[in-house]
């Protein structure tokens, strides 16, 4: 496999939800990609489908939650944003740029780009804002599967024994 088809691979994955850049940057390395390159590669691909997400998923699931083979499906994804929406709310209270983004940067499984727009877009959270929040998690998230991926931490553990 080519290293254009490999980087191509990893922009996907990092589109996926659930999966999103905090797989696609451990495949990068897999590949034996450049960090650099991969890290931003990986970026833009979780952050594309962000202001689709924002604008668009919310009447999308509302749309659907009653048709008959979908119905199931968008209605959890209804439950999951208002229930990731309201618990940002509620621990964050006026903060709620700053828990979204810590929500988002906690390279976590659920708690990425995708569920942190779908809770931001049901809490009616400013478009700007949510998008600003969601990038700079977004970058954290990113550093720290580097780091994991390079196994910083497993090094810093064991300098610790």
């Amino acid at each position: 496999m080519n290293t254009i088809t490999k980087y191509l691979i990893v922009f996907f994955v990092s589109m996926v939800p659930i999966v999103e850049l905090r797989g696609a940057i451990p495949i990068s390395q897999a590949y034996g990609l450049n960090e650099v390159i991969s890290y931003v590669i990986c970026i833009v691909g979780n952050m594309l489908p962000v202001p689709v997400i924002y604008l668009f998923a919310r009447k999308v699931l509302e749309w659907g939650k009653d048709k008959k083979f979908i119905g199931k499906f968008f209605t959890f994804c209804i439950e999951k944003g208002h229930r990731g929406g309201e618990k940002l709310k509620e621990k964050a209270g006026k903060g709620l740029f700053y828990a979204l983004f810590i929500f988002v940067a906690i390279p976590l499984p659920g708690t990425g780009a995708w569920t942190g727009t779908l809770a931001a877009s049901f809490l009616d959270f400013g478009f700007k804002k949510s998008v600003a929040a969601v990038l700079l998690g977004v970058l954290v998230a990113g550093v720290i599967m580097l780091a994991i991926s390079f196994g910083l931490f497993d090094m810093l553990l064991g300098a610790f024994k």
